[in-house]
């Protein structure tokens, strides 16, 4: 069963359409006011909710991060029957979902934000146990309440190890990476190591490429004090050729 308010959500609009893609261990909810504000300029937007994400916490460990890969595979086709053309605007581990669907699908351009290439120290990697050890074990999830936010309480550490590929298979490919993208990444971020952004930066081969340093949100860029801020810029680098 699926968390109240953590459903996936369409909103219609023109034939442009953005598709959002939430983070690791959370849910469309993470999206939804950026959601509102892109569909308010006149966008299709829609919202998919990744495998194994909003329900139960033990229902990720079922999951590998190929899975929530499909599951914005499965979102693209959708939003595409009815739009002409797409963009593809991910948080977190929603931003390296996104910028390989790039790899695989004609999409118009893409917003990363928060996209984790290396964690914050302060998360404890070091202390990951091997994935062999790794299975049936939790540990709770630390973060900031967001009233509009909707995630679970603990990890799976044994989704963490596909977190880490999915990182990894990020990283493998960034070269290859060639459309538009808009780089989000907060300085006081204490998921994601800040030197994470001008990594992906200098490792693309896109010829239109931004870089926003924000110093003030935390993660949750879409949900903290900055939005409006990186609302704005998101407008400005749909509408720009």
């Amino acid at each position: 069963m699926i968390l109240n308010g953590a459903e996936p959500f369409w909103l219609n609009g023109n034939k442009h359409g953005i598709l959002l893609v939430h983070g690791f261990t959370g849910s469309p909810s993470e999206m939804s006011l950026l959601g509102k504000y892109l569909n308010h300029l006149g966008y299709t937007v829609m919202a998919v909710r990744l495998c194994g994400h909003g329900t139960t916490p033990e229902d990720i460990e079922r999951t590998t991060w190929k899975d929530w890969y499909h599951s914005v595979c499965d979102a693209y086709y959708l939003l595409k029957d009815s739009c002409e053309d797409v963009c593809v605007i991910g948080l977190s581990m929603g931003g390296a979902l996104s910028l390989l669907l790039s790899l695989d699908f004609p999409i118009q351009k893409v917003v990363s934000l928060s996209t984790p290439v290396f964690i914050s120290s302060e998360r404890g990697l070091d202390l990951l146990p091997p994935r062999k050890y790794s299975a049936g074990l939790y540990i709770p999830k630390a973060h900031r309440k967001f009233a509009t936010n909707i995630g679970y309480n603990k990890m799976s550490l044994a989704a963490v190890h596909e977190l880490l590929d999915c990182i990894q298979s990020l990283k493998n490919n960034l070269h290859k990476i060639r459309l538009p993208v808009l780089i989000v990444q907060s300085n006081n971020d204490h998921t994601v190591n800040a030197e994470s952004g001008k990594y992906i930066y200098d490792n693309i081969k896109s010829h239109h490429k931004q870089l926003l340093q924000l110093k003030k949100s935390g993660h949750l860029v879409t949900l903290d004090i900055e939005k409006e801020f990186v609302f704005d810029k998101i407008k400005i680098f749909l509408t720009t050729d």
